[in-house]
């Protein structure tokens, strides 16, 4: 009677949203192809089929719309092009929505190969502009700055003979109409005697190997004389602005020449002629002035008509991206489809959830309406042998705590989904080892401003780990409120005790409190409130204490974890109908748990309530070694040893009830099911003959192995019993980081800011003060929230969700606009 109620009790309860996931059916579309691209585009906006890919045998370039996506993937790289563009000039790409008529892709493409060539055809001529620019600018800064140099080599003019006779930068165009230098750059009758130079401008960097180079070269017959430029110039490659150096290299001879020109042009320094004639200098200066000032509104004025035609496509260029994004995931799609043999149309197949068929009908009515086909497509459910996907509707809250999960593994179709109780598990457990108010405080603020940022940082790309946070700020905000609660009940604000909830039980034995932390405080009240006494802190028994406190504490909650995974592994099985599984798994398993560590943890609670000074270490050994003996001094209540002998009895039991059972009885429902069929399953039948070569209704026959069940029910019995054990041992880690959480925080408060704070010294006090602002934030923060957060996220994973969960599912992924990101350019 009892079971039956407790079954009908079950199927009373309402369900949950986030128990199990969302009803799939396999659907499949046949539609026609004036109809297609509208209907792809429509069932691309609402976001809820998945579709399953029909030409998985064929290469991308085997597909029918592979041009359509070429065309898609240049219009993209367009794109991007014009969006590197807009970044270099500084511009931003409007988000505002321009009031355009709506344009298809084949305009669209026009106008971007347009815009395309235009704006290259821009940058040729700015770049020549530049480089035209630089060169005279170059030209200019040599003439200001070799004068001096020859003057001071020489101490008077020298005749025109001995000025360099050609342009050795070898630009034909490089200077076109000014008279005195096209007279300049003519060769004249070379003076293969005397002395000469060459002067010219390099790269700062480059100086020092550029001159070492040129005496080892000559020899050490030369002079070398540099001089700063004195302004920046632009580098025409990388748009950077780099500082140069003018040098005048005095040499004698035609071969000295020949190896000057040729370093010259290894180390890429442009060399300039330099008149020796004063009068000569300045009026090719002043025209050289001219020239710039000249090509300096020339590039303004080009600078200008480019930002204008830049600004005018970063009014469309969202729009055009989000176009062309879109188009190409549509044909992506469309190459997911079939053509039927008369090539009139498309044969789809993929997994909805039960709920969105209504919605996607709806859309496949209005598509057949807006293309003006005369054909409707049609829409209805086929039978799957494969797998459904599994698919969850979260929302901002409760994502953070799927994702925890499914980093893990994806949850199989329909089994119970620990996110539901990660939501509240996950962020308690990370507060009991980073239990402190005063660091839970931090946490919330941070949390808080986060949240409070949310439609702003929900825009704006972040970085990786700036982005981590922000995804998980209902996380921060869960745990923070946690790590405030159990502060307050460690009684510890960044490891400072306050009297919070009133005073102390506990006082000294005198005025003088001489013995307060020698022999101790004696008890004169009741108990504490909520929490620990402030009085336990410094005390002589106070490591001892908050030890054997955690400690237990983390075995309670260990346990109770544990079987809460165990109890939902029970409605798995009774969901999916597997009654085996709740017979010879979820019964033995509660009972090898609770007949050791759930007796144990009912020990911990009677200790506590009765204040015995059993010891439970000596109790749980012997209950193996002599559960016979008496207890003596550590029998906790009445009828302790039968009871342990009994459960020691059942745990000795649980263990073959696990294994040898549902093996056997698998193998004789195997037999009895198909008793007296020993011919072979025909390859041709008439379903299997209906059924299409690449339809998710093929049929696969498994053959029963018994072998390889046992051996896999043996490996789970055997992981389960050991795993009680270490799992148990493993929460004890809930006792180890927060001790190692408090006696951090004590280390810093007493050693960095106390010891700081007993000189009478402003200045110390203030360092004192920052160091112990940093330990805390970086150390405390930091690194130990993070330490917390992986020791949580270890106990989820491995101790709880062992029990139940398998993991082993997918995720339902549909065709949606939505999801779509830069990175599908």
């Amino acid at each position: 009677m009892f079971p039956g109620k407790m079954d009908q009790f079950i199927d009373n309860l309402p369900p949950m949203d986030l128990m199990r996931s969302e009803k799939m059916t396999f659907v499949q579309l046949i539609i026609p192809a004036e109809s297609a691209h509208r209907a792809i585009s429509y069932l691309g906006e609402l976001g809820l089929l998945q579709f399953r890919d029909l030409n998985a045998e064929k290469s991308p370039f085997q597909r029918t719309f592979v041009n359509q996506v070429k065309r898609c993937a240049e219009m993209s790289r367009k794109l991007r092009f014009f969006k590197d563009q807009i970044n270099k000039a500084g511009l931003m790409s409007s988000s505002r929505t321009v009031l355009q008529p709506d344009i298809d892709l084949e305009d669209l493409e026009v106008h971007l190969a347009e815009h395309e060539h235009e704006l290259i055809e821009m940058n040729s001529n700015s770049d020549k502009l530049r480089q035209s620019y630089n060169e005279l600018l170059e030209f200019k800064i040599v003439l200001q700055k070799a004068c001096s140099f020859l003057i001071s080599s020489h101490g008077r003019p020298v005749s025109d003979e001995r000025e360099l006779q050609e342009n050795v930068y070898s630009n034909d165009d490089y200077i076109e109409t000014a008279s005195l230098l096209e007279q300049e750059m003519r060769p004249q009758p070379s003076n293969m005697s005397g002395l000469r130079f060459i002067s010219g401008i390099i790269c700062k960097f480059k100086v020092l190997r550029f001159e070492r180079m040129l005496f080892r070269a000559t020899r050490g017959n030369m002079l070398f004389n540099q001089a700063p430029a004195g302004e920046q110039i632009m580098d025409p490659i990388s748009s950077e602005m780099i500082e140069k150096t003018v040098f005048v290299v005095f040499f004698s001879g035609e071969q000295a020449r020949t190896k000057i020109l040729k370093i010259c042009e290894a180390f890429g320094a442009n060399c300039y002629p330099v008149p020796e004639d004063i009068s000569k200098q300045g009026q090719i200066t002043r025209e050289v002035t001219s020239r710039l000032t000249d090509l300096e509104a020339t590039l303004d004025a080009g600078i200008r008509h480019r930002n204008k035609a830049l600004a005018s496509i970063a009014d469309h260029l969202t729009k055009w991206m989000n176009l062309v994004r879109r188009e190409k995931a549509v044909y992506d799609t469309l190459n997911m489809l079939n053509f039927d043999v008369t090539k009139k149309c498309l044969v789809g197949e993929g997994w909805c959830p039960m709920i969105a068929k209504t919605q996607m009908q709806e859309a496949l009515q209005r598509a057949t309406f807006d293309s003006n086909s005369q054909v409707g497509i049609i829409f209805h459910q086929m039978d799957a042998v494969e797998s459904p996907p599994t698919y969850f509707r979260t929302n901002t809250f409760t994502n953070p705590y799927q994702e925890i999960v499914d980093a893990y593994g994806v949850a199989r179709y329909q089994e119970a989904n620990p996110a539901v109780y990660t939501t509240i598990i996950f962020p308690f457990l990370f507060a009991l080892m980073f239990g402190d108010w005063g660091h839970g405080i931090c946490l919330l603020l941070g949390a808080l401003v986060l949240i409070a940022r949310e439609n702003k940082l929900s825009t704006q790309k972040l970085g990786s780990f700036m982005e981590m946070l922000f995804g998980g700020r209902y996380v921060i905000l869960l745990m923070s409120l946690f790590s405030i609660y159990c502060g307050l009940i460690y009684n510890e604000f960044f490891s400072v005790p306050f009297h919070i909830f009133g005073a102390s039980a506990y006082q000294c034995r005198d005025s003088s409190c001489r013995d307060a932390y020698t022999i101790g405080l004696i008890k004169y009240r009741e108990p504490y409130p909520f929490g620990v006494d402030p009085s336990w802190r410094g005390s002589r028994s106070e490591l001892s204490f908050l030890n054997s406190m955690k400690m237990k504490m983390s075995i309670l909650f260990g346990v109770a974890h544990m079987n809460l995974g165990i109890i939902l592994s029970y409605f798995n099985a009774r969901f999916f109908g597997s009654s085996l599984d709740i017979r010879y798994q979820f019964v033995p398993q509660m009972i090898f748990l609770n007949s050791l560590f759930g007796y144990l943890s009912l020990l911990i609670i009677v200790k506590w309530c009765t204040g015995s000074q059993a010891d439970l270490y000596h109790v749980m050994i012997y209950m193996f070694l002599s559960p016979t003996d008496s207890l003596g001094e550590n029998q906790l209540f009445w009828g302790q040893r039968p009871l342990q002998i009994v459960l020691l009895l059942l745990a000795v039991v649980a263990v073959p009830w696990m294994l040898f059972p549902k093996p056997f009885i698998l193998k004789k429902l195997h037999t009895e099911r198909f008793q007296g069929r020993n011919y072979g399953i025909l390859n041709t039948s008439e379903m299997d003959l209906e059924a299409e070569p690449d339809s998710a209704r093929q049929h696969h026959h498994e053959e029963f192995n018994f072998s390889e069940v046992f051996v896999h029910q043996m490996i789970h019995s055997i992981e389960f019993v050991l795993g009680s054990v270490s799992n148990t041992a493993s929460y004890l880690r809930l006792w180890a980081l927060s001790l190692a959480h408090s006696e951090l925080s004590t280390v810093f408060y007493e050693k960095v800011l106390l010891l700081a704070w007993g000189y009478d010294n402003l200045v110390i006090r203030l360092v004192g003060l920052t160091v112990f602002a940093f330990a805390t934030a970086f150390i405390l923060l930091m690194m130990e929230s993070l330490s917390a957060f992986l020791h949580a996220l270890r106990l989820h994973w491995v101790e709880f969700q062992n029990k139940f969960y398998f993991g082993d599912g997918y995720k339902f992924k549909p065709f949606s606009f939505a999801s779509l990101t830069e990175d599908d350019d």
